[in-house]
């Protein structure tokens, strides 16, 4: 792979970690598309994420042959890794050699199960949200790797996903927002559309019209809403709804 190929590819992950304004976005997806990258760009044997907390139901793992593997090492209820570690501490793990006694002691399940699935060299870096731990992205190698900067453009693809997952989380929820207004104004035209038409049929004040709207939902239990769109297309029998007679 080209010093130029690499970029390139690189420059495409973190274009596709802003196109989160969709409305089949999917979190979990999302993420593995993140592992897929690490597999793709770091010649790595697997990649899985843990997450702090369910953004979505499983970890994200590598859709290959090793899938399963790499379930099994960053799966919450596994013994303690590189991915534990970096969630405990919020900070990232170098790559370490799993053969190596010190590393052996650190994690011994861990590792035995590394090495037995052919894995020789494991990192983990954080998934931060501002200050919000959000994960941790694990990256699993079976020998070293030809990419130059693999840690540093293991934490570069962990921060843009981050980002992606925070900016679209922030953009449902400004779009929940302003569904929510759009509703209330709409509410708002239906009820003092419902007001003028009685006010004028009755030859009464608006604000007589509006109290007469309102006894009648509440007496039966109905939103005011409701009750005005059934004035408007007049499905309401016009005795339903009285003048006070005061």
């Amino acid at each position: 792979m080209s010093g130029e190929t690499s970029e390139l590819r690189l420059a495409v992950a973190l274009l596709e970690y802003s196109e989160i304004f969709r409305d089949a976005f999917d979190p979990p997806r999302y993420l593995r598309r993140l592992t897929d990258h690490c597999v793709d760009l770091l010649g790595a044997l697997g990649a899985g994420v843990l997450l702090a907390r369910p953004y979505c139901p499983t970890p994200a793992s590598h859709r290959s042959e090793q899938q399963e593997d790499v379930r099994e090492l960053v799966a919450s209820d596994s013994p303690a890794s590189p991915a534990h570690d970096t969630l405990q501490t919020g900070r990232a793990v170098a790559p370490v050699k799993l053969g190596a006694a010190t590393t052996a002691a650190r994690w011994p399940a861990f590792t035995a199960i590394a090495r037995r699935r052919g894995i020789v060299y494991a990192y983990a870096v954080p998934l931060r949200e501002a200050d919000d731990l959000v994960g941790a992205l694990a990256v699993f190698q079976a020998e070293p790797s030809a990419c130059k900067g693999e840690f540093a453009i293991a934490q570069v693809l962990a921060d843009a996903a981050t980002t992606g997952l925070h900016n679209h989380r922030v953009h449902a929820r400004y779009q929940d927002l302003t569904e929510q207004l759009g509703a209330a104004l709409a509410s708002r035209v239906r009820i003092e559309q419902a007001k003028g038409m009685l006010a004028e049929r009755w030859a009464t004040a608006p604000d007589a019209a509006f109290m007469a709207l309102r006894r009648y939902a509440r007496s039966n239990r109905l939103p005011l809403d409701q009750v005005a769109h059934a004035v408007i297309r007049r499905t309401l029998p016009d005795g339903r709804v009285r003048p006070d007679p005061s």
